[in-house]
Formats: structure tokens, sequence, C-alpha cells
């Protein structure tokens, strides 16, 4: 799988933020667009497969193949970019800033908001035979899963939104680890299976993302889910965008920039070695 070691990978994370910033306004909201899309298509799928199979352990070894598509094809997620575009200001890459960073960032929500979205138009259209019938079981599952995520927390008071955060927090220590991880290996079967493994588990931990509850919520709206967009806003979305933000910086970009990019000296660096005595023939 032609694996690639810490050292070498903590300078592409580095390469990758400084990418991120300079790109384009036009290919940024492209692939933001397409990766909100694709990731919300996941999740209606693992929605399903929870739903009609009765395993949600089974939905979760499959959901990361939306990860792992949209990856391969270079698109952007708002996870991922929490993590690498600092890494770029932070090492003092020429003409990467903040301001850029923050450009970027809001232009990756906004795409990603806006693919989310046309997914869960098109299936809330498909679970309600063009709006003109119930919703189905897997679409009453999505509404319910919207009520369970907003008002259970907001019920909770401030241990509700305490909960979400660090929810989201653990989320994207899993899938910014699932970022990295594809860096790992130059081949296609070694990226995927490096990516695969942190996204399941946290798909399965029930983390909070904000990309997919950017289809879950809207799309639990409109399937008839009695929670309002101030309740999927207020007690979801915003700590979980924080919470994403904090847990990939951190607990990812931070730690690996910190011990594998910016390397101290070992404990013996100051030290002569022993000249080696090679005994008399």
């Amino acid at each position: 799988m032609s694996y690639v070691a810490p050292q070498e990978f903590a300078t592409k994370m580095i390469d990758a933020g400084e990418s991120k910033i300079f790109m384009s306004t036009k290919d940024t909201l492209i692939r933001s667009y397409m990766a909100g899309a694709i990731l919300a298509l996941a999740a209606a799928f693992a929605v399903t497969i929870a739903v009609n199979t009765g395993n949600f352990l089974i939905a979760s070894v499959l959901f990361p193949v939306g990860f792992c598509m949209l990856y391969l094809l270079g698109f952007d997620l708002l996870t991922g970019v929490f993590t690498l575009a600092p890494l770029a200001v932070i090492a003092r890459r020429p003409g990467c800033t903040w301001g850029g960073v923050f450009r970027n960032w809001g232009l990756v929500f906004c795409g990603n908001f806006a693919g989310a979205l046309t997914t869960a138009v098109f299936m809330a259209i498909i679970f309600t035979m063009g709006f003109s019938q119930e919703p189905n079981a897997v679409g009453q599952k999505i509404g319910q899963i919207g009520e369970a995520r907003t008002l259970g927390y907001a019920a909770a008071g401030w241990a509700g939104l305490l909960t979400v955060f660090i929810r989201a927090v653990m989320c994207n220590w899993m899938v910014s680890t699932g970022v990295v991880a594809a860096m790992m290996s130059n081949s296609v079967s070694g990226k995927i299976m490096a990516m695969w493994m942190p996204i399941l588990v946290f798909f399965y931990l029930g983390f909070e993302h904000s990309i997919v509850n950017m289809f879950l919520f809207p799309s639990g709206i409109m399937l008839g889910g009695e929670f309002t967009w101030f309740d999927y806003l207020a007690y979801n979305e915003i700590p979980v965008v924080f919470g994403n933000l904090v847990g990939g910086l951190t607990f990812v970009g931070g730690m690996i920039y910190a011990t594998h990019y910016k390397t101290s000296p070992k404990r013996n660096a100051g030290y002569e070695k022993a000249p080696v005595s090679v005994p008399a023939e």
C-alpha cells in the first residue's frame, strides 16, 4: 500500500491547507457543493440500511463509502478544511493569512449546505412520492432523528448543549483522522482502508457531523418532523460547527503538526555516540 510515514504526510497536510486557501471561489464552491451532496446521499443510504435491516452496525460499516467517494474525487468538507487550512498559516507559508482561512471556511460551509440541501429535497421527494403521500418508513425515521437531536438536547438545557458540543468535537477527531489517514498511502486501496476505519467509528458512536446534519435536519423538517429551523440551528448546527472546528484543529491538525512537523530534539541529542570498539582478530 506504499505507506507514507507521519513526518512526510505532515508536510502534505500543510501543502493541502495552502492549496485550499488559494483555491478560486468557483472551484471551492463546486467542490464543497459536491462533497455536501455526496455525504448527504451516504447518510440517506445509511438510514435506509438501518431501517430496512434493523441493524445500525451494518449501516455504520457501509456509510464510509460516501466519504471515500468524495475524498477520492477531490471534493472538500468543512470538517476537513477546519483541520488543514489553519496549518498553512501556522507554518507561515507565504501569502497564507487568517483572512484567507476564514474565506475558505465560509465558502465551503455555503457549498456543503447547498449540496446537502439539494440531496435533502431530492430524497424527500422520493420518500413521499413527490410530496403526494405520507413519508415512508425511512422518511419517518429521519424526522424522528431530527426531533431527538434538537428538542432532546434543548430539553436538557446547558447539559444538552455541552453534550452536542462534545459529540461534535469527538466527531471531527475521527473524521479529520480519516482525511489525514488517506495521506498515509499512495494507492487507492490503501487510502480507502485508512479512511474507512475512523469514519465507521464516528458514525456508529452517534457523533455529530455538521455536514451530515445539513441533510438530516432540513430533510426531517420537510418530512414532517416536529421541530423548527430555529431548533435545528440553535440546538444542533451552530454548536456542532464549533465542536467540529475544535475537534479537528486540536486533536488532529494541531497534534500532528506539533509532534511530526515541529519535532523536538531527542533527549540524547547533546551527547556524542560512544565509539564502537572492534575486537582484534
